[in-house]
């Protein structure tokens, strides 16, 4: 995996405490990658004479004398703060010195700026955020996740295209399902956007497996899952506030007496591994499809494993050519219209 990755070591709830501890653990498990750390001169100096450097010049700081803060308007952010972790990290992507990007800043300023920097591929009219989800089979891709909130079908078509080729190159899965979420698995059924768009998808030429219900995303029916950034977004929190309702529940039952207490220690390697199939940690990382280079977002509460799994996902998108995979399937769709 013989990628340089650009991080953006201040975004994030604890900035170059997580970042650069992160960027050493992907060093360790990738020989052949490469990382820039981005970021206030002096806070990365100290934090990676913390950890030591002893990867050489596979370990480099690039100066940003700027951060995007959390509460930060994306056109403010853009416009005013040129020389922001952020925004630098984005231009070491356009300027071929990095092949990704990886922040776990201000989703919006990311949005903003990378499709300020990068500009979208020929055929995408917007780009969408895509993360990864836990199913009873492994995982699913779902896109938008938030970015486009009123969708043309022909954006939903576009989501599909990218989510697919998202997948071929992070998964190494040949012909990915694609499902499209709606209210039935019936052609008929959903509004008129929706309806279009299946009726796109299923000329496209894509494994478009059809229409999915939303109990669909856990069972893994497919690989992945395209919806408009309202429902994505809306699907996401609820599915996140729902995990955390459960996480409660058993620590309450299992606090209630000596008894469930006991219980709790002879069930404890069973929790342990359910603990680990749904920890959102190994999920960490969405990606920011459809721009002319390779960027991905973090969990803002991120910490170590969980950003060096952003990382991860980011080398691997960009050493397997998501961006040269999705303009190739928009490209091929053109001549074919």
């Amino acid at each position: 995996m013989g990628v340089t990755v650009a991080i953006d070591c201040m975004g994030g709830d604890h900035g170059p405490s997580v970042t650069v501890p992160a960027a050493r653990a992907f060093l360790r498990n990738h020989p052949e990658a490469k990382v820039i750390l981005v970021g206030r001169q002096d806070a990365l100096d100290q934090a990676v004479a913390a950890i030591g450097n002893g990867f050489g010049d596979r370990l480099s700081v690039r100066a940003a004398s700027e951060v995007v803060e959390m509460d930060d308007p994306p056109a403010i952010a853009m416009r005013t703060k040129k020389d922001s972790s952020m925004r630098v990290a984005v231009d070491l992507v356009k300027a071929g010195t990095a092949q990704a990007a990886v922040s776990a800043g201000n989703t919006g300023a990311l949005m903003a700026i990378s499709r300020f920097v990068l500009k979208t591929l020929d055929g995408i009219d917007r780009p969408a955020i895509a993360t990864i989800l836990p199913t009873r089979k492994g995982q699913v891709y779902v896109l938008d996740l938030g970015a486009n909130v009123d969708c043309e079908p022909e954006h939903l078509l576009q989501f599909g295209i990218m989510g697919a080729m998202l997948v071929s190159a992070v998964e190494h899965v040949d012909r990915p399902s694609v499902g499209l979420l709606n209210i039935g698995e019936e052609a008929i059924k959903g509004n008129d956007v929706v309806k279009r768009a299946g009726e796109l998808l299923r000329g496209s030429g894509l494994n478009f497996y059809g229409n999915v219900e939303g109990d669909d995303i856990y069972k893994g029916t497919t690989d992945v899952v395209v919806c408009d950034g309202f429902v994505g977004n809306v699907a996401l929190k609820t599915s996140e506030g729902l995990a955390q309702m459960l996480a409660a529940f058993l620590k309450e039952e299992f606090s209630r007496s000596l008894l469930t207490k006991a219980m709790a220690v002879v069930a404890m390697p069973a929790l342990k591994r359910f603990k680990s199939r749904v920890d959102h940690r190994r999920y960490n990382g969405a990606a920011l499809v459809g721009l002319r280079g390779v960027v991905v977002k973090s969990h803002g509460s991120a910490d170590v494993y969980a950003f060096e799994q952003a990382i991860h996902r980011a080398a691997e998108a960009a050493s397997n050519r998501l961006v040269e995979r999705i303009s190739e399937r928009m490209a091929a769709m053109g001549r074919a219209a």
